[in-house]
């Protein structure tokens, strides 16, 4: 019999769970298309492909065959990382499900420097995430409108001829290649510390030009996830920013985005995002996430090292929505 899926959601005793859908067998091979529908592994919100990205994977905890250390570009010893290729997605989420991730991720993760001449300008684009192939359990639905986002019916359009049956608008092209230098994921950086993994995804966001100079702005997103049983806290960041124009800094705080989430069994993982920005077209980031057991006692989960590029064929600054 096919298995239904509701949305993974904390509901009053005695409350059915509705139908959503029913899963799909998860693709061992080849990507997910634009319009699939799916259950995040990780957060349990339903969401839709919109695109796919390929990325190139750093997997600190993969020894490359070389092994030998070797002076990197963040000052200390460290064994060659090899990148391999590996498919995310560009996707939306389903709004109703936002209030209950709120908690755990956030859903204004994307965000784009406004055009006018404030060059501190942000602004985001709610329930978009990006997510690694891995993390999507596939499933299909007869409702023409599954997901509630107030993008999807200009983004997508209901076409029962098609598997899966929600293709692209001309906009969504549009948006896409009109946004590509700033939604473009190109690099994906991992590394586990004591059954810690923390995967970290920088985004180039664009230069402005400020009293006279050039600032440099990226955006990265960075997820936490406790692969053991124990109970652990987040309590500090500790960051070191090298820009290329020779300067090094150092940035400590408590939590992160003003949190200091708590990663157990039942809710193992916590994603946000941050920004930062340089006087130069690259730099490097690195550092360590410090945790606490239920004990008191503490232990560092190091950030793997990430390159902050600037995408050299810059053309038009990014426009968002605005068609």
């Amino acid at each position: 019999p096919p298995n239904y899926l509701s949305p993974p959601r904390n509901r009053p005793e005695g409350k059915v769970l509705e139908t959503v859908g029913v899963f799909e067998a998860p693709k061992q091979h080849g990507k997910y298309e634009t319009g699939q529908l799916f259950l995040h592994s990780v957060f349990g919100y339903r969401g839709i492909v919109l695109f796919p990205w390929q990325a190139r994977l750093y997997d600190r905890d993969v020894a490359s065959p070389v092994t030998e250390k070797s002076e990197n570009a963040t000052g200390h010893g460290s064994k060659e990382v090899k990148g391999k290729t590996h498919t995310y997605y560009q996707v939306l989420i389903d709004a109703r499900d936002c209030p209950h991730i709120s908690q755990r991720s956030q859903t204004e993760a994307v965000t784009f420097l406004a055009n006018h001449d404030d060059s501190r300008a942000l602004y985001a684009i709610p329930g978009l995430d990006y997510v690694s192939h891995e993390d999507i359990l596939p499933y299909s639905s007869t409702d023409q409108v599954p997901i509630q986002h107030e993008l999807f019916e200009r983004f997508l359009m209901y076409d029962q001829a098609k598997v899966p049956p929600f293709v692209a608008r001309d906009t969504l092209c549009a948006w896409q290649e009109k946004n590509h230098p700033w939604l473009e994921l190109s690099d994906v950086h991992r590394e586990t510390t004591e059954n810690i993994r923390v995967t970290v995804i920088p985004f180039y966001m664009g230069m402005r030009e400020a009293q006279n100079s050039h600032v440099y702005w990226w955006r990265y997103c960075i997820r936490l996830e406790n692969l053991d049983s124990e109970v652990v806290q987040l309590r500090e960041r500790h960051w070191r920013i090298f820009s290329l124009s020779g300067t090094l800094e150092t940035v400590r705080g408590r939590g992160v985005v003003g949190r200091e989430p708590v990663l157990s069994k039942e809710q193992p993982a916590f994603q946000y995002s941050s920004h930062v920005s340089l006087q130069a077209s690259s730099g490097h980031m690195w550092g360590t996430f410090r945790f606490e057991r239920p004990d008191g006692s503490h232990f560092d989960v190091r950030i793997p090292p990430f390159s902050l590029e600037s995408n050299k064929d810059e053309k038009t600054p990014p426009s968002g929505l605005h068609w």
